[in-house]
Formats: structure tokens, sequence, C-alpha cells
């Protein structure tokens, strides 16, 4: 079984670095129509484990791809993304506002084997799915190894 634990990325500090330069890049493809210049969003997440494979969801209604990106590095899978409000509306009065808008970085430690280059990540109808391939964990079984004869070393 793998273990997995959501993290705050502020509890992960090794993570910053890798947070600010994910959002450096958002920065940069953004148009300003589509950035949230405040505020903060915590987006719900689910994380699944099938026998082949660890699959992580997380809501992100109205965020289009462009405006996420997903690292996984050292046993945790992270999540940056930016939902920009929608359009003002000046003449308007709001009498209830629930939804958020912003910037969100989500991580979760998950520890096992992975095959990271078949891993992939799906956005359909408002939901990110990050799929992450298990190895198969060879540890404790037995393998032949092949033996090859080298020539004798002269001394």
């Amino acid at each position: 079984m793998t273990h997995f634990s959501p993290i705050p990325a502020s509890d992960a500090p090794d993570l910053a670095a890798d947070i600010r330069e994910l959002f450096d890049d958002l920065s940069r493809v953004l148009d300003q129509s589509q950035r949230a210049y405040s505020g903060e969003c915590h987006p719900a997440l689910d994380v699944l484990e099938t026998d082949e494979a660890i699959e992580v969801s997380i809501d992100v209604a109205g965020v289009p791809a462009e405006a996420l990106r997903v690292l996984f590095r050292a046993g945790v899978l992270l999540v940056v993304g930016e939902k920009a409000p929608g359009p003002s509306l000046n003449e308007q009065t709001f009498h209830l506002v629930e939804r958020a808008f912003g910037r969100f970085a989500r991580a979760v430690r998950v520890s096992g084997a992975f095959d990271l280059q078949k891993a992939r990540a799906t956005l359909r109808d408002g939901e990110l799915t990050v799929v992450l391939p298990k190895l198969d964990d060879r540890r404790g079984g037995a393998h032949r190894i092949a033996i090859t004869s080298a020539p004798a070393s002269r001394t």
C-alpha cells in the first residue's frame, strides 16, 4: 500500500522555490483577463489508490489548462494554479459571495515508486486528475544477475 498525506505548501520549505517558479511561469503566460491579482483559494482534492496507480483529483472549475502547472519532485505532487474572478460588474450589488478566486498551491506527499514517464494530467469538466502509474516493487524478490567474464588483470 502506498502512503500519502496532504501537506500545506507552506509546511514544505523545499517546495517554496518550485511554487515561486511555477507562479512566475503562470504570470508570463496568462493575459490580463486570466489573472487574479489578489486572494487565494484552496481547491478540494481526493487521493485514490488502485492496483495500477495513484490518482489525485482536484476541483478546479473555471480554471483553464494554461492556468495550471503540475510538478512531481522528491515524493511530492505539486499542483499550482490561478483562478481569475469573473467580469467585474460595477453597477451590481452582491448579496452573497462564496466562490474563491486567486492563486493556489496544493501539495501531496506520496511514497512509492512511480513511472513518471507515463504520468498524465487531464482536465475535464472542471476537475484535474493526475495519474501516477505505479512501478512494481521489486524489493525482496529474487532477480538473477548475469555474470560476464572479464580479462584477468595483470599484476
